[in-house]
């Protein structure tokens, strides 16, 4: 059975490279991985922002939210 993981991110730079680098190297066989724009999906800002994520990109596995480099605080993409 695979765990849901949520890959929140805004689009720059350093959110892509996360991206590359971290969301894609998660074992498929372990881990559902979901990419979540929120630079265009506003709309689940408020979701991110209750799984704890604090700025992006931020992985959220299992309800725990990991921070993995400063791209954007939330509060710059509302």
């Amino acid at each position: 059975m695979t765990q849901k993981a949520i890959f929140y991110h805004a689009g720059c730079s350093v959110c892509v490279d996360a991206e590359q680098r971290i969301a894609t190297a998660l074992d498929p066989a372990a881990y559902d991985v979901e990419i979540v724009h929120l630079g265009s999906d506003k709309g689940r800002l408020n979701e991110a922002e209750a799984a704890g994520v604090k700025s992006v990109p931020a992985l959220v596995i299992d309800g725990q939210p990991y921070h993995i480099n400063f791209g954007a605080d939330l509060s710059a993409l509302r």
